[in-house]
């Protein structure tokens, strides 16, 4: 809560306080019976008072019975002696048994002189909230070099290797860094030094940081954890300050980890740019450079940063000295997608036909985050249709959620359109599966997902690294069977086939640019490109040939096209009756599954 927030509750609950004192004094609404100090006199000697309160010269008359009545006397004067000068002796008002309160003190100081001073005390709390805004501010600003950093102490980490599935090569390196820390003398002994940094790199959503927390939680250290970007600020010299103050605390918790996530943003390679050469975020990794190289060997601090951008990291900062080891952590292969699988499937009920197996075939090309993200969407679906299991079908679907998109129910097409997209998807289905080097077909599909109207789901049937050009060429074919099939057979194309003909002359443009894989123009890179490494986008790319060259690519790009647009027109007119027979299932059914796409062309060799 803001400081200026809290003074304000802190002055209504005063002005309330106050009211309510003033409150429980005021007068009873229903106005008493006033009557003589004759009448009183003689209510006394019946016996019929019980108790007298005097506030000034106001005289309280309380009843035996309860009832209230009020008289007047002089200012000067007891009521003791009032009454005794009106007929009651001492031995009478004694025996009557009258509880008699003088409240004249307490009701001058709360009828005059706290009013009087209430506005007094007004000023004085108006005048200390400001004092105390003035402090915050005060404070505000002295704190603004100081480390936003939040630490995670031994007794709130939770997090083990055991918790995070996966990374076998990561993990075992990141033990080592372990084991400095628990024994760090079995190191010192054989002359070994505590590494000073370990930067973890890899794509988005790959476990860095859950990694990063797992070391903090299996050494037992305390555990720093701060984002690049909160370094930087727009004054000159937080930065620096900022990375100072980390530092400085984390030598006194010493041993222990700070974890700089993103590093990326404060970490950037210097140069003379637009903005200058010492610009604050220079001056920030500057004094990031200065701390880790300043390092005492056997201080027990240990640095860990993770980024999915490493190319574009100052080199100072990856020498060794400053990030020591560099790990790189890939997406998962199917086994580790089936154990990342079965540790976030943990707390949630699966049915009993649900195979992690098959999911994680399904999932090629899926990060830590993503499978996580696909278990979530599959339990939601379950909860939306008021079930107490996680079926298969949820976690299929949730597969094509998360790769497509959800499906547009609210999108009806027309007659038309169905029947074109139908023909369209089962040209990419035939393709795909008459061409040995394509990956097999998982399902097809005419119901809208996203922005695609249709799509042809293949997977492949194990991890691969590396592509052979046989695989590039078929798979151009298959991108175009969606084309060729609805110019096949209404004789004209749509805007449907758009992303495909996008798709497929890139593909051909990187075998001949990129992976030198044309007979042609040989074994060579055409132009510098430079990319994200872990994001798969390319900056820009600098040209270093020829328009003569240029022309010769273009060429060979429009050879690779067209090449493949005959193989899958060869195949859309040999095997027309089997199009038609996918279209005419789709059409049907809107969805074909892999074992009832298989058994199309069963029937057909039967």
């Amino acid at each position: 809560m803001k400081p200026l927030s809290k003074n304000i509750i802190i002055g209504i609950i005063a002005i309330l306080v106050v009211s309510a004192l003033f409150s429980s004094y005021s007068l009873n609404a229903d106005e008493p019976e006033e009557v003589t100090l004759a009448t009183l006199v003689e209510e006394i000697e019946a016996g019929q008072v019980s108790a007298i309160d005097i506030e000034g010269v106001e005289v309280l008359v309380t009843l035996t019975d309860g009832t209230t009545q009020t008289s007047r006397k002089e200012s000067s004067v007891s009521i003791s002696e009032v009454l005794i000068d009106y007929g009651l002796t001492a031995e009478q008002l004694r025996a009557a048994d009258i509880t008699i309160k003088d409240r004249s003190t307490r009701s001058y100081i709360l009828g005059v002189i706290l009013p009087s001073l209430l506005p007094l005390l007004i000023l004085i709390l108006i005048f200390w909230f400001m004092i105390r805004q003035m402090q915050g501010a005060n404070n505000r600003a002295m704190s603004f070099g100081m480390s936003g950093a939040k630490e995670m102490k031994d007794s709130k980490q939770k997090i083990s290797f055991k918790d995070v599935a996966g990374a076998k090569e990561a993990k075992e390196e990141l033990q080592e860094v372990v084991e400095f820390l628990k024994h760090p003398k079995k190191f010192s002994d054989l002359g070994a030094k505590l590494p000073k940094g370990v930067l973890l790199m890899g794509r988005p959503g790959t476990g860095k940081t859950l990694l990063a927390r797992a070391v903090a939680g299996e050494a037992g250290v305390p555990f720093f954890h701060i984002s690049g970007s909160e370094f930087v600020e727009m004054f000159v010299g937080v930065g620096a300050s900022r990375v100072r103050d980390l530092f400085s605390k984390a030598k006194k918790a010493a041993p222990c980890i700070v974890f700089v996530d993103e590093i990326d943003a404060v970490g950037r390679q210097r140069g003379s740019g637009l903005g200058g050469s010492h610009d604050e975020r220079e001056q920030t990794l500057n004094q990031i450079l200065v701390e880790m190289d300043g390092f005492d060997p056997n201080i027990g601090v240990i640095v860990i940063a993770a980024t999915n951008r490493p190319d574009v990291l100052d080199p100072a900062l990856l020498r060794p000295g400053r990030f020591d080891r560099r790990v790189v952590i890939d997406l998962p292969d199917i086994k580790d997608r089936e154990a990342i699988l079965d540790v976030h499937a943990k707390n949630k009920p699966l049915a009993e036909d649900v195979k992690l197996h098959r999911v994680a075939e399904r999932t090629p090309g899926f990060s830590g985050a993503d499978l996580m993200n696909l278990l979530n969407e599959a339990a939601i679906r379950a909860a939306r249709r008021d079930d107490t299991k996680i079926s298969q079908e949820d976690v299929l679907d949730s597969i094509e959620k998360v790769l497509l998109g959800p499906e547009r129910k609210s999108y009806v097409m027309s007659k038309e359109e169905k029947k074109v997209t139908a023909y369209h998807e089962a040209g990419h289905a035939l393709v795909a599966h008459l061409l040995p080097n394509c990956d097999p077909i998982h399902k097809v599909s005419i119901i809208s997902r996203g922005m695609a109207g249709g799509y042809t789901l293949k997977l492949p049937s194990e991890d691969r690294r590396l592509h052979k050009r046989a695989e590039f060429i078929d798979d151009m074919a298959m991108m175009l069977g969606g084309f060729i099939a609805e110019k096949e057979t209404f004789g004209d194309v749509t805007t449907g086939a758009s992303d495909d003909l996008r798709k497929c002359t890139q593909l051909a443009r990187e075998i001949v640019t990129r992976y030198g894989m044309s007979e042609k123009l040989g074994p060579r890179v055409f132009g510098n490109a430079q990319e994200m490494v872990f994001l798969g986008r390319e900056i820009h790319e600098q040209r270093n040939y020829s328009e003569k060259t240029a022309e010769a690519i273009d060429a060979e790009v429009e050879n690779f096209v067209n090449s493949a647009m005959e193989t899958a027109r060869d195949i859309i007119r040999k095997e027309k009756l089997q199009l038609d027979k996918i279209a005419k299932k789709l059409l049907e059914d809107e969805v074909i599954e892999k074992e009832g796409f298989e058994a199309l062309f069963e029937t057909k060799s039967s």
